[in-house]
């Protein structure tokens, strides 16, 4: 009896990691059906019950290129939590039938997550960034957010994911600094590569793509203004600061694809 009752409040004391609403399939792929809120819980949970996971925010791109490569598509069906980075996709959810409550960005979960981190005594990495942008994004973090704890910042040479020797002693690195959440902003999918070799050695940690957004937390890139969001019109603005890289992403395979998800998700209702 007593150790059935000792075995009992070991299960009662365990941490319980809320469940996540059914995912939504947008050409295919499934998407995580979940709000920032929801987002933010389920990895804090996880963490306080010793489990790591894997975050992917799809954007139009994104979800274009998963969609149309195998070898994306592949490389990211590890990923344990997919949320919708861009309107296309969250108005491809309603025309279907199957509506995604809100955008969850990696440009926002940088703040929001961190935050949560502070609040919850987790351990943040930053890895990713042209040189002092990494030091920089975890300085501004450690003003907004007193009490943050960076575990440690790396900002690789360009090339470093072709080089065995570099990417196995950045590992070593990371695993040294015992990380709760790493954020890995290196574009995609290199990042996804670089998190998919990463993660067996951290099964604790959760591990975040979120590209260009160290930049947006020190202001070197400017971010657009929340109701040039809301209105889906973010690319134009993140076009007009690059357009040498932008432009044919955005205007050759961008608006055909938003068209195409727009007209199959409608038909599919």
């Amino acid at each position: 009896m007593c150790v059935f009752s000792f075995a009992c409040a070991l299960v009662t004391d365990s941490p319980s990691i809320p469940s996540l609403p059914p995912r939504v399939s947008l050409l295919g792929f499934p998407i995580d059906c979940v709000t920032q809120q929801q987002t933010l819980d389920h990895i804090a949970a996880s963490i306080r019950a010793g489990q790591g996971g894997w975050v992917l925010t799809p954007n139009l791109d994104i979800l274009r290129r998963v969609t149309s490569e195998p070898d994306t598509r592949a490389l990211v069906e590890g990923t344990t939590l997919r949320t919708a980075d861009g309107m296309p996709l969250i108005w491809a959810s309603r025309l279907k039938g199957t509506p995604l409550p809100q955008r969850v960005t990696g440009s926002d979960l940088i703040f929001t997550l961190t935050q949560r981190a502070a609040k919850d005594g987790f351990r943040v990495y930053l890895l990713g960034g042209d040189p002092g942008v990494g030091d920089a994004a975890a300085a501004r973090l450690r003003d907004l957010f007193p009490g943050l704890q960076i575990a440690g910042v790396e900002s690789p040479p360009f090339g470093f994911d072709k080089d065995d020797a570099y990417m196995h002693a950045m590992r070593e690195r990371v695993i040294a600094a015992s990380p709760d959440i790493v954020y890995v902003a290196v574009g995609f999918p290199k990042q996804e590569r670089v998190i998919a070799f990463l993660r067996p050695a951290l099964p604790a940690s959760w591990f975040l793509g979120i590209g260009i957004s160290f930049s947006f937390v020190t202001g070197h890139v400017q971010r657009a203004p929340r109701l040039v969001q809301k209105l889906g019109l973010e690319w134009v603005h993140r076009m007009a600061q690059e357009p040498g890289r932008l432009a044919k992403r955005y205007l050759v395979h961008g608006i055909p694809f938003a068209v195409k998800l727009l007209l199959l998700s409608a038909l599919r209702r």
